[in-house]
C-alpha cells in the first residue's frame, strides 16, 4: 500500500517511536517515499531544498522504524528513532511554540 499522490504532496509527521513525541511535520512525493522505504531513513521535500535526507549534512537523522498510512491514503506517519534535535533550532520537537501562553514554550537552544 502506498500513499495517494494524484493531487500532489502528502504531509508526513515523524513521532519519536519510543516516547510518542510529535517531532515534526514534512511533505512527501512519490520519490522521497521510495527513498525512505528503500533506505530506512527520512526522506522528505522541501520547497527551499528539493529531496533531502533529515540530517543528512547534520547528523540528526531518522531512523524510520515503522510507516503508517490515514485512512484515506494522503498523509503518512513516520515512526522514528531520531538520532538528535528534529527542529533546525536545535530542539527536539519543532512544535514548541505555544499561541495562548508563549512564556510555556519550550526553550530554544
Amino acid at each position: 500500500m502506498t500513499p495517494d499522490f494524484s493531487k500532489g504532496l502528502v504531509p508526513a509527521v515523524a513521532q519519536d517511536a519510543d516516547t510518542g513525541r510529535v517531532l515534526m511535520l514534512a511533505y512527501m512525493d512519490q520519490e522521497a517515499w521510495d527513498k525512505t522505504r528503500e533506505t530506512g531513513r527520512a526522506w522528505l521535500l522541501s520547497r527551499e531544498r528539493g529531496l533531502w535526507e533529515k540530517g543528512a549534512t547534520s547528523g540528526n537523522t531518522m531512523e524510520v522504524v515503522e510507516v503508517r498510512l490515514d485512512c484515506d491514503l494522503d498523509a503518512v506517519l513516520l515512526r522514528v528513532r531520531p538520532a538528535g534535535p528534529a527542529c533546525h533550532t536545535g530542539a527536539e520537537s519543532c512544535f514548541f511554540n505555544t499561541p495562548d501562553n508563549p512564556s510555556k514554550s519550550e526553550a530554544r537552544p
